[in-house]
């Protein structure tokens, strides 16, 4: 296999991400003093289960920073958000922290973004609102996951739902970007292995897309490259959730892949993920894991036949070669995709409700989703219909 020269290749990228990253075990330790520089009171966003935020609370008090909890209920709709800014305000939070999964972290970051811009959320929403670009600066942000998939603590967006209209939109600026992400694996440990599984299957789909991506640049391969090898560590996880090497890497993988989506895009994985979370109560992490082997076969066929000499082909190669063996070839990538999927546990989306009297209208939607852009080739659509159609 052979990579462009960097000497030879016309250069361009640009990174940007949060301004500053701590990750490593007990570091969830290292958010109190940071806060105190960032104001007197927060606004602390978390999910459903709310342990490692009432650790927070506690050490943000013993530092002197007061705290107005704002626990959430599964993915963020426009609704919570707005509910959000609202207690932030009443409560006079300076600043924002988020310590859960990918919900709790897009939910925190939009909360941070209206705090300082006039107008409401749908004044800049993408696709359901009027995509005005954010004039000013969110609130400080600290993001602190707990689960290892999204890497939403270090990307400029956060998706949302928007029920009324049965889809998911983003609320996307560089204004958004956290002003720390703390990213600290001891508290993934406690994971059921179901959402083990599937927020680590979106991570390995937020390295293997940005990698193959018309977007992929020198750095972001960097990235894509260490956190696959760092993924390969999910079926060990999955296994002993204890296991805090593995949970490490995990972690680590999950960090690389939202830096590199930020900087690369992502492709037809997430461009299905989008129309289905929003139509389907169906959990993103899920969604991707569902779909990624059979993106991967569909993307590998398309390539194949229309464009054989896509740079993109050779990526999925060197993709298998990381995931499967030293000699791998492109072709063993879905089979193995297919066995980890199934050795996991994944349900097909039809468990979620999507049917296929819904798959035109899905892949109607997707074709015209941002993710899909990035793809390395552009899907037909009788290809989208049949990517979907076996996901169920």
């Amino acid at each position: 296999m052979q990579t462009a020269s960097l000497a030879t290749t016309a250069m361009r990228f640009d990174i940007a991400t949060a301004r500053r990253i701590v990750f490593g075990a007990g570091c969830l330790r290292e958010v109190a003093p940071a806060a105190k520089s960032m104001g007197a009171r927060a606004l602390l966003v978390s999910g459903r289960t709310p342990r490692h935020a009432a650790r927070l609370v506690v050490e943000l008090h013993a530092v002197g920073v007061g705290a107005a909890h704002f626990p959430i209920d599964g993915e963020p709709t426009l609704d919570v958000v707005t509910a959000g800014v609202t207690a932030a305000k009443r409560d006079r939070c300076n600043f924002v922290i988020a310590c859960g999964g990918g919900s709790a972290i897009d939910a925190g970051k939009a909360i941070a973004a209206l705090l300082t811009n006039p107008g409401e959320l749908l004044d800049y929403l993408e696709v359901v609102g009027r995509g005005k670009a954010l004039p000013n600066p969110s609130a400080p942000f600290i993001a602190v996951p707990t689960t290892a998939g999204t890497g939403s603590e270090v990307t400029r967006n956060a998706v949302l739902a928007s029920p009324a209209h049965r889809v998911k939109a983003s609320l996307r600026s560089p204004h958004m970007l956290p002003t720390m992400a703390v990213v600290d694996p001891e508290l993934t440990v406690d994971l059921p292995p179901a959402v083990t599984a599937s927020t680590g299957l979106d991570a390995l789909t937020q390295l293997i897309e940005p990698f193959t991506s018309i977007r992929a640049n020198p750095m972001t391969d960097a990235w894509c490259r260490d956190g696959i090898r760092h993924a390969s560590a999910l079926r060990r996880v999955c296994a002993d959730g204890k296991d805090l090497e593995a949970r490490t890497s995990m972690s680590y993988a999950s960090l690389l892949g939202g830096l590199s989506l930020a900087n690369a895009g992502l492709g037809a994985v997430h461009g299905f993920a989008a129309p289905i979370g929003g139509m389907f109560p169906a959990p993103h992490g899920a969604v991707c894991a569902a779909l990624l082997p059979h993106c991967t076969r569909t993307n590998l066929e398309a390539l194949r036949t229309r464009q054989p000499g896509n740079p993109a082909l050779a990526r999925y190669e060197e993709v298998a070669r990381i995931l499967v063996s030293a000699q791998a070839k492109a072709d063993d990538l879905v089979p193995w995709l297919l066995a980890l999927t199934k050795d996991l546990g994944i349900p097909g989306l039809g468990s979620y409700g999507l049917t296929n009297a819904e798959v035109d209208d899905v892949c109607e939607k997707a074709a015209k989703a941002s993710s899909m852009k990035a793809n390395p080739i552009v899907l037909t659509s009788d290809e989208l219909r049949a990517t979907l159609a076996a996901a169920l």
